[in-house]
C-alpha cells in the first residue's frame, strides 16, 4: 500500500511540474539555437552544458542516472547564464524551463 501511494505521489509531482507542451516554433529564438546546438552536437558557448541533469526534484519522468544532459538557454539582458534551460533525454525527447527547473514544457518538434 505505502509503495502504491509513493508510486502515485511521485506521478502526480511529475504531472504538476510538467507544465503542458511547446512546439519548437513558439520557443524563444535563443532556446531555438540551442535546440539546433544540441542536435548538432555543439559547438556550446557555456562550460556546463552537456553536464549531467539528475532530476533531483523529480520534476522530469523518472529514468536511471545519465539519462538526462542539461543545456544553457541564453537569457537578453541576463549575465551569466540564467535561469533557461533546455533538458535533453537521452531518447530524443526534449523538455523546456524559463524558471530554472520549477517547471517544464515537453518540446514537441515537427
Amino acid at each position: 500500500m505505502c509503495a502504491a501511494l509513493a508510486a502515485l505521489l511521485v506521478a502526480c509531482s511529475t504531472a504538476l511540474a510538467l507544465s503542458g507542451a511547446v512546439r519548437v516554433e513558439e520557443l524563444p529564438p535563443e532556446a531555438r539555437e540551442t535546440l539546433a546546438r544540441i542536435e548538432l552536437g555543439g559547438p556550446f558557448p557555456y562550460a556546463r552544458d552537456g553536464a549531467l541533469f539528475s532530476n533531483r526534484e523529480r520534476q522530469l519522468p523518472g529514468r536511471e542516472r545519465g539519462y538526462y544532459r542539461e543545456y544553457t538557454v541564453k537569457a537578453p539582458g541576463v549575465r551569466g547564464r540564467g535561469p533557461r534551460r533546455i533538458v535533453a533525454g537521452r531518447g530524443g525527447e526534449y523538455y523546456y524551463t524559463d524558471d530554472h527547473y520549477r517547471t517544464f514544457r515537453r518540446i514537441i518538434r515537427p
